[in-house]
């Protein structure tokens, strides 16, 4: 078994139902959620011409391989109504996965950790709440550490609602 730290975003129509319904296909398809953030309204980064995001963090216990895990979160993406038009574009939903243990892996589908997440204030948030003690395989630093260190001044709100 694994336990694989995602991300979970949406930035389209009803954001709150498309969270709770990646949440519960990745508990049917994936494995046990054994770990979930708070919601956090985040300012888009790349192409910030775009609605606000939600994003939650999440951990999931899966015995699914970490390319068979990428493959499952596509096609849940896909079934969402995901459509990938414009890089780092509005989108319905997208999942992707931050970390899984300690793996480093680097193929066509697939990197880990998360090549960004050391620059991204929206992911650390959420991954430093629910494993502020998770080390990054690469940098030697704890999720908490690597969010003190990050460089990104983006708008990240918890939301209390």
């Amino acid at each position: 078994m694994h336990i694989a730290y995602l991300l979970i975003g949406s930035n389209l129509g009803e954001r709150h139902s498309f969270i709770a319904q990646a949440n519960g296909f990745i508990q049917q398809r994936c494995g046990k959620i054994v770990g979930q953030s708070a919601l956090y309204e985040t300012a888009p980064w790349g192409l910030i011409t775009q609605p606000a995001y939600l994003n939650q963090a999440i951990a999931v216990e899966t015995g699914l391989e970490p390319q068979q895990l990428m493959q499952v979160l596509l096609s849940i993406e896909n079934e969402m109504g995901r459509t990938r038009t414009i890089q780092y574009g509005p989108r319905t939903i997208d999942l992707d996965i931050l970390l899984i243990n300690q793996l480093v892996l680097d193929t066509p589908i697939l990197k880990l950790p998360h090549p960004a997440l050391s620059e991204r204030r929206f992911a650390l948030i959420p991954l430093a709440e629910i494993a502020p003690d998770l080390m990054h395989p690469i940098f030697n630093k704890t999720a908490l550490e690597l969010l003190t260190l990050c460089q990104d001044q983006s708008d990240v709100q918890k939301k209390i609602d």
